[in-house]
């Protein structure tokens, strides 16, 4: 499926270059400040990373979700912070717009985004709904040739930064379930926008989320994504569907990075007169690493591959979400034992990973979120995928 190999070894060369000479070295220094440095976002949006899942059209890069797949499992290779900054524009920040928005409203948005001189931020999640996402109480009432916003909006990547939100609100305070919300595209700096303190999280310094709240916050009617109300969560679960593959590209190429760091440590470090490498119960955590890993690759390239040829994904992709989330998880854990004493201090950057990689386990979908989607599914289509 991938459209011209050639192309697309360029753009990967690219970006494992960019990975190991600028985002590597830079790792210490954004656990530090909490900032990634200007320097580095201004590289990201020339290289076209903002704009990676855009049609060429608007100035993207177009991708495949298979090509999409294989710069995610380059750029897993680094703090997921990085990604965590242009991936939520070119994902969950701009895709509701890119799949269900008018022509005006592509024509006024996705260059911007494409180029990275708008970041984009994806606020569905509320204090009293998460993984209950259909009982969103934000509310949009029209009046007039707007909609008055009211609500709160929380653990919003990237909101701090943002130049607008995909915003889910219920705009049928009648309709309790998720035919009574609808996708805005909502202006930061729109009157009544209050972005709350930067969240002190686990881990993933650098990639910042926050509270967004809105007070009578008056949104014009043309904002409304596709021009119809009640359609937000349809386009709030096709964004996170497409999202789910994005992310478990991103866990697999973390794993492989703790994997590569764990095995070069195993090799130097020595015990009994002989590196650690040798002990078969040290092989054995490499080797359930290295075949989970395997596992989680496969199933990922698999289902963007199903998802290019337009194929209904919904299963596989809360499949690999789940799997190579856990996974993850699973390696980092595998990691800090092989280091052992020296994988719970901060120099040696595993301890790093292991808070890092907890997030995927929850966001965009929680491991439980997806046992149920897949359950569901199963149970309707009365077959296994």
């Amino acid at each position: 499926m991938i459209r011209d190999a050639e192309t697309l070894k360029v753009l990967l060369d690219s970006v494992e270059r960019f990975v190991q000479e600028r985002l590597v070295p830079a790792e210490n220094e954004v656990a530090e400040t909490d900032v990634i440095p200007a320097d580095i976002v201004a590289d990201m949006k020339a290289m076209g990373l903002f704009g990676l899942t855009l049609p060429e059209a608007y100035g993207g890069l177009g991708v495949t979700m298979e090509e999409e797949v294989m710069v995610m499992l380059a750029m897993g290779q680094t703090s997921p912070c990085f990604r965590s900054l242009f991936g939520t524009t070119v994902g969950i920040g701009s895709l509701g717009i890119l799949f269900d928005g008018t022509q005006e409203q592509k024509d006024k948005y996705l260059p911007r985004l494409a180029s990275g001189e708008c970041v984009a931020s994806f606020a569905l999640t509320e204090p009293e709904a998460g993984s209950d996402a259909a009982s969103l109480k934000t509310t949009a009432i029209r009046d007039g040739d707007h909609y008055v916003v009211n609500g709160t909006k929380r653990y919003i990547t990237n909101s701090p930064h943002a130049d607008i939100f995909t915003l889910m609100a219920r705009t049928d305070p009648n309709n309790k379930g998720a035919g009574g919300v609808s996708a805005f595209i909502v202006e930061a700096n729109t009157p009544g926008i209050t972005i709350g303190k930067i969240d002190k999280k686990m881990g993933q310094r650098g990639a910042h989320t926050a509270d967004v709240i809105f007070e009578n916050c008056r949104v014009p009617a043309t904002q409304l994504i596709g021009g119809k109300e009640g359609q937000g969560f349809k386009t709030a679960m096709k964004v996170l569907e497409k999202g789910r593959i994005h992310i478990a590209a991103i866990c697999v190429g973390a794993a492989e990075r703790m994997l590569r760091d764990a095995l070069r440590y195993a090799t130097e470090r020595k015990q009994f007169g002989q590196p650690i490498a040798e002990f078969q119960l040290v092989q054995a955590m490499l080797a359930d690493s290295q075949a989970e890993l395997y596992a989680a690759r496969t199933m990922v390239i698999d289902a963007a591959r199903r998802r290019d040829e337009g194929r209904n994904v919904s299963t596989e992709a809360s499949c690999c979400k789940l799997f190579a989330s856990e996974m993850c998880g699973r390696v980092a854990d595998r990691a800090v034992q092989i280091f052992g004493g020296a994988g719970y201090l901060s120099e040696y950057g595993i301890e790093r990973f292991y808070r890092d990689v907890r997030l995927f386990r929850l966001y965009e979908g929680t491991s439980q979120i997806q046992q149920i989607v897949i359950g569901r599914n199963m149970v309707k289509e009365g077959r296994i995928a």
